[in-house]
């Protein structure tokens, strides 16, 4: 095992802008998850149909994965420390306008501005990471740390979600008001200004940014609604969304200065991490749909109880800033990403037979399993989309890593979701076909990550 030199300890004030930055990933985690615990009693109160519930969820996936790359490219233009201080502000105003919802579609519309908040916030903080710790174990420690804690806030969310519903479920609102809160101050405190005012020539590509919004609206809406709407419109959304992202690339080509710098997806290892990304968080989100409705529709569990059982995910945030570095620093990023999809697909895999009457003892090595699987994977996975991207890109990086993460979330949710559609009810045979789905994407994430078993880790400073 390397010894670690001082120069690889991050200072303490190095340590204090990391928390706050984690503290932000963690909060945009927790929103996500503990949002389907909920839904149940949202829907109870203010009397909405399942498709205006759907939305609730719909709204902040659409929205966050239509605006990221618009969010990462003003991180690098108008100011990173700016950007997310700034949507820190808006996150926090429109959580708790959804906590004070008495109507379906005020709701609805808190979660479309949160989802667009989180899609300026999260790029500019992760580039603010990339930028702010050189690049070799200061930066892939931090990226380490960063990426367990955004698992674990995921993973977590579960279990918050089902303890906050048992009291009211607006405290899944509130609680985020009151910790984007401290975020806030901590932040205004802490990250520091840009030395130099960025280069800001040729401004926005507002052509380009107009036609990726879009087409992405109109793909991962697409995506998300496939199930419950006739093949016809399915196709026509699809078509749309193809045309704008053809103009799009048409218009990247023409500009003077483009919203995305084609040129930086001819990067095979980027490309490869955002494709794992999609595969890891896509078979995730729907082994997770599987799983909840499995306990409370078919086993009926409480919303609590089924939060407390896959609460053991969430090892993952032990797991990421603590075994995940030195693996990394031992065997090389590509073999800890291979190895985190061998554990998802075996965890996926142990799940196939589930019966009616399961045991907790026979769930348990998959969740296990699923929390390893996160922990070797999603943090690797975020230095190799960022890794060797210029400084004046990080942003951009960061927010393609984002899109890929959240298009996946929609993307494994739908196609899960369609199965279960197929079967005439939730039974136990329709479960153990939804489940195909999620170890398919592990088994297409080992594909993808093998080109990385080759590379061997970069050699680290000796002591």
């Amino acid at each position: 095992m390397p010894a670690t030199t001082a120069q690889d300890r991050l200072t303490g004030r190095a340590w204090a802008v990391l928390f706050v930055l984690c503290g932000a990933i963690f909060l945009e985690g927790i929103d996500v998850s503990m949002m389907g615990v909920a839904l149940p009693s949202i829907r109870a109160e203010l009397g909405l149909s399942t498709s205006e519930l759907q939305w609730i969820v719909s709204a902040y996936v659409l929205s966050y994965g239509g605006f990221v790359l618009l969010g990462g490219r003003a991180a690098d233009l108008l100011g990173r420390r700016r950007m997310f201080i700034g949507w820190l502000v808006v996150f926090l105003a429109f959580s708790g306008l959804g906590g004070f919802a008495s109507e379906g579609w005020v709701l609805i519309v808190a979660r479309f501005v949160t989802g667009i908040a989180a899609a300026f916030m999260t790029p500019a903080g992760l580039s603010i990471i990339t930028t702010t710790y050189p690049e070799g174990p200061h930066r892939n420690k931090a990226l380490l740390v960063y990426a367990g804690t955004a698992a674990g806030g995921f993973s977590l969310g579960m279990v918050a979600g089902g303890l906050l519903t048992a009291i009211d479920w607006r405290w899944v609102f509130f609680a985020p008001v009151v910790l984007a809160a401290v975020i806030l101050v901590a932040a205004i405190a802490l990250i520091p200004r840009e030395a130099e005012p960025l280069k800001t020539a040729g401004g926005f590509d507002l052509g380009g940014a107009l036609t990726l919004t879009g087409s992405m609206l109109l793909l991962v809406s697409t995506v998300v609604r496939a199930p419950d709407v006739a093949a016809g419109q399915t196709a026509v959304t699809l078509m749309a969304g193809l045309v704008l992202l053809g103009l799009f690339v048409v218009i990247e080509q023409r500009v003077g200065s483009p919203l995305i710098r084609l040129g930086i997806l001819r990067s095979g290892p980027l490309v490869r991490a955002n494709l794992g990304a999609v595969l890891l968080v896509g078979s995730f989100v729907g082994f997770q749909f599987i799983a909840v409705l499995y306990l409370q529709e078919l086993r009926n569990w409480s919303g609590l109880e089924t939060g407390l059982a896959l609460m053991v995910i969430g090892i993952d945030s032990v797991l990421a800033p603590t075994l995940t570095p030195w693996l990394v620093n031992r065997f090389g990023n590509g073999r800890v990403v291979f190895g985190g999809f061998t554990f998802a697909a075996a965890a996926y895999a142990l799940f196939l037979p589930l019966g009616a009457d399961w045991s907790y003892a026979a769930m348990l090595p998959t969740l296990i399993l699923l929390g390893l699987a996160f922990a070797l994977a999603y943090g690797p996975l975020t230095i190799a989309a960022t890794d060797g991207v210029a400084e004046e890109e990080q942003g951009l990086a960061s927010g393609v890593l984002t899109t890929s993460f959240q298009f996946g979330s929609a993307l494994g949710l739908a196609v899960v979701a369609a199965v279960l559609a197929a079967a005439d009810d939730l039974t136990v045979e329709g479960f153990r076909s939804a489940l195909l789905v999620p170890l398919v994407a592990a088994a297409l994430g080992l594909l993808a990550a093998l080109p990385g078993l080759t590379r061997r880790p970069a050699p680290q400073p000796a002591a």
